[in-house]
């Protein structure tokens, strides 16, 4: 008798209630209904940009964006970094919600105009820091519309590796062959779209390194370098050799190295900048 086979099946109810306790590492922060759980204001900082986050690979997107544009020499795109604790809620204080209505990390107010602007959703973050500075999208028609193109795969694809493979293969209360060989089948063959693109190209969207590289290296470039769900050797990444050799190339640049510090708590204590507000909070 196979593995599958001895799982229980599971029989919806007409109508679906929450459970008491649906268990797994994020089951006290899981709700089914938005808005605040309670009253707190955000703090706010000397720049313009103010960032509420936390060192996932979403948020690991901005923060490489910001210290991209620092180190390409956009001083307007000195920020703070204000830390996010989403294992214990504070995604869904007043203020937080106030920023990004869907209580997810990252979220960015503008401060630098006459009226803030908020910016949620790491994507669309991405987007707006680069068409508020014009940098790291190309500026012809075909060469930006490619580089969204991938853009926006990461954003689709990206919730198949974190929630679907991610959450049943490193943190669902039990594994389940199922979910797990749907979802690791689903990763792989996003991992060949990658390898058969970067076969020909030096980063995903051409010769041309863009917020594309900044949204799905720290998906699927950790992946690679086994840095994300210890899943390497189960995925067989090392069978993906012009990821890898991306994935290496851009894990070198000193912002990369910079911004994947900023708003990290775990791993080496050395990596570890909980909140930045100037550029000397990383050196």
């Amino acid at each position: 008798m196979t593995e599958q086979s001895n799982q229980s099946t599971y029989a919806p109810a007409k109508v679906w209630t929450p459970p008491a306790s649906n268990g797994g590492m994020f089951a006290n922060i899981n709700r089914p209904v938005a808005g605040p759980t309670h009253e707190a204001e955000l703090p706010v900082g000397k720049h313009p940009l103010q960032l509420y986050s936390l060192a996932t690979p979403n948020g690991q997107k901005v923060t490489i964006m910001l210290e991209e544009l620092l180190a390409a020499g956009h001083s307007g795109a000195e920020y703070d970094a204000w830390l996010i604790r989403i294992n214990e809620g504070a995604q869904f204080s007043s203020g937080f919600v106030d920023v990004n209505p869907n209580s997810k990390i990252p979220a960015l107010m503008d401060r630098s105009g006459g009226e803030p602007v908020r910016v949620f959703e790491s994507g669309s973050i991405l987007l707006y820091l680069a068409e508020k500075f014009n940098a790291f999208v190309p500026t012809t028609l075909a060469g930006r519309t490619e580089t969204l193109n991938w853009l926006f795969w990461q954003m689709g694809s990206g919730p198949l590796l974190g929630g679907g493979f991610g959450h049943f293969y490193a943190y669902a209360p039990e594994k389940l062959q199922y979910p797990i060989d749907r979802y690791a089948m689903e990763v792989k063959r996003q991992l060949d779209v990658l390898e058969r693109q970067l076969a020909n190209n030096r980063y995903v969207a051409g010769g041309e390194y863009t917020i594309a590289d900044m949204a799905i290296w720290p998906w699927y470039g950790a992946l690679v370098q086994g840095e994300l769900y210890e899943a390497g050797e189960f995925l067989s990444v090392h069978e993906y050799k012009h990821v890898r050799r991306w994935a290496d190339e851009i894990a070198a640049r000193p912002a990369v190295i910079r911004g994947r510090k900023v708003n990290r708590v775990r791993g080496n204590p050395e990596e570890q900048v909980p909140e930045r507000h100037s550029a000397a909070d990383l050196d």
